[in-house]
């Protein structure tokens, strides 16, 4: 059997395990990295060789990557109201840079590397671009670890000389998600959801997500980074249309920014006084829901050639998943 030919962190995440599935279909011969035998049994069903070792361990990431000439790092930690955040810090920073030295020393090509639209950092009220300026604050620790690690990992590209680009996806929604911002679609479908925020959201679905992907691997320029992003609608909005959708009609009430930032700041406390990790509600998390985000994906279009699917065809490929997964009537 020929060795692989593409080395894939992250397999066993929502990107990662669709991306993996896409390189499959592909003909592409994937080794993807695990920690657990049980991680190692799912990405070997997929038909993957499974690699076990740890972002944290750079030897093992190199022995991974031996004759792989490309390597896509999809894994990471994506969590809110952690009381201790600096074990995802480590993960998402000093385990994405182990990569890129890892891909030094094999040698690879090209390093795709999964980043964030939260790493952009717009300013409230703007349109954000790959170019738009930090605004120099965090709203969480996870949009601080992605940014932090987004430029650790090109600078210390642009020092070994290894070729990397960066694509920060925005709310990646689709079949195969079921946590996160996707629990506002369970939710509403299962006539839990009485209060939303009346905030901004820009979704790129899971497929163009992947899509987005391998062409930044075939066409993205070296230390650049591609947003991707689909669709700006508001909760108002996607509420409206995935009622449509599936025919499902619950009222909403929508909260004010100063009520979810007081909500937040409420739980969050009382789930640090009672040792609650993570907390289902808290501060960052508000604060991310009332600043929105408004995302500008059209570069990928123009230089990379990603076409973005219509937002209701997305959405109801979703639906028809999360029904077919018991998680919608």
């Amino acid at each position: 059997m020929p060795p692989p030919d593409t080395f894939l962190t992250g397999a066993t995440g929502f990107i990662g395990g669709t991306l993996l599935r896409r390189l499959v279909a592909d003909g592409r011969r994937v080794a993807a990295l695990v920690r657990t035998p049980e991680a190692a049994d799912a990405v070997r069903v997929l038909g993957a060789v499974p690699v076990r070792g740890d972002l944290r361990e750079p030897d093992s990431l190199l022995d991974g990557m031996e004759g792989c000439p490309v390597v896509f790092h999809a894994a990471g930690v994506n969590a809110f109201c952690l009381r201790d955040p600096l074990e995802m810090m480590r993960v998402n920073i000093e385990g994405s840079v182990n990569v890129v030295r890892a891909a030094a020393g094999a040698g690879a090509a090209r390093v795709v590397y999964t980043s964030s639209a939260a790493a952009i950092g717009e300013a409230a009220g703007t349109v954000g671009s790959e170019h738009s300026p930090h605004r120099g604050s965090y709203h969480t620790w996870y949009e601080r670890s992605k940014h932090e690690a987004e430029v650790a990992v090109l600078a210390e590209a642009a020092r070994l000389g290894v070729e990397v680009v960066s694509v920060n996806p925005s709310s990646v929604q689709g079949p195969g998600r079921r946590s996160g911002t996707a629990r506002i679609l369970i939710g509403y479908l299962g006539g839990k959801l009485r209060f939303a925020v009346d905030t901004t959201l820009s979704i790129v679905f899971i497929d163009d997500c992947v899509e987005g992907h391998l062409r930044a691997e075939t066409g993205g320029v070296p230390g650049e980074r591609y947003l991707l992003n689909g669709s700006v609608l508001t909760v108002r909005e996607a509420i409206e249309l995935l009622g449509e959708i599936s025919g499902i009609r619950h009222r909403v009430r929508y909260l004010p920014g100063w009520t979810v930032r007081a909500a937040g700041a409420v739980v969050g406390g009382a789930a640090r006084l009672l040792r609650r990790d993570p907390a289902p509600f808290c501060g960052e998390m508000a604060r991310a829901l009332v600043h929105g985000h408004t995302y500008d994906g059209s570069r990928a279009t123009r230089e990379l050639g990603l076409r973005y699917t219509d937002l209701r065809t997305a959405l109801e490929e979703t639906v028809a998943w999360l029904r077919t997964e018991g998680l919608a009537p």
